[in-house]
């Protein structure tokens, strides 16, 4: 008997959603670690579930994962770790992972530096570029004036994305205050956390960026990887 044939884009579908699923799980993990198993008492894990939910998570997935973090259930623990360094074109990147294995971890996050072209460096080599912000994406209809809602709830700046939906950013420690008062005012969170905005953003010509946003690419799609953050707008 023959082997069957898979579809190539199906199975490659799969793949893409089980890595998914398992950065989703990790999140879960870690702010279930870092802030108790319950999502009334903890706001981190609360938005990791719905984001979990909105990609069709397994329940049983989402609460395997808030067990393992919680300490409830047998198996390796999932650590945060921060990798600094230099891109393409001298663009500075910090790189979030989410990792059982760290030694794995650092070798693979090196490799994608060194293939193109740039090197990992110690800490603190390029955090130095960044701000370390409060972050929340919402969404409101009607008319509003965005600065004076981010005023009123206490962030810095605001900008404009897709749709009705707008970034916040704050002081890093103000992270939970501004999400509470912009629900109040009627806004739809998306995305809460902390995350690094670059001060003095690298200007890059077209052909350049290209480059950097596949490098960027390469190490987002890294299974271990949680965020990326680049000097670039």
């Amino acid at each position: 008997m023959g082997k069957s044939w898979k579809n190539p884009l199906k199975v490659a579908n799969a793949q893409k959603k089980g890595m998914i699923f398992t950065k989703l799980a990790r999140e879960i993990q870690v702010a279930a670690k870092a802030g108790g198993p319950d999502p009334e008492m903890n706001s981190r894990l609360r938005l990791a579930i719905d984001n979990a939910k909105k990609e069709s998570c397994p329940n049983d997935t989402i609460d395997r994962a808030i067990k393992k973090g919680a300490g409830l259930d047998d198996g390796k623990l999932i650590e945060e770790l921060t990798y600094e360094g230099y891109g393409p074109h001298g663009v500075g990147v910090l790189v979030e992972c989410q990792t059982d294995n760290r030694n794995r971890t650092a070798a693979d996050i090196r490799g994608v530096f060194k293939s193109f072209g740039g090197n990992m460096g110690e800490s603190g080599s390029v955090l130095w570029m960044f701000k370390h912000v409060s972050l929340i994406e919402a969404e409101k209809e009607g008319q509003f004036d965005p600065d004076e809602e981010a005023i009123e709830a206490g962030a810095d700046e605001v900008e404009k994305e897709e749709g009705n939906t707008y970034a916040f950013y704050g002081a890093h420690d103000a992270l939970a205050s501004i999400q509470e008062v912009l629900t109040q005012r009627g806004w739809k969170i998306t995305k809460a956390e902390l995350s690094y905005k670059p001060t003095n953003p690298t200007v890059l010509s077209d052909e350049q960026r290209k480059e950097v946003e596949e490098f960027l690419n390469e190490l987002d799609d890294h299974d271990d990887t949680s965020k990326v953050h680049a000097t670039i707008n």
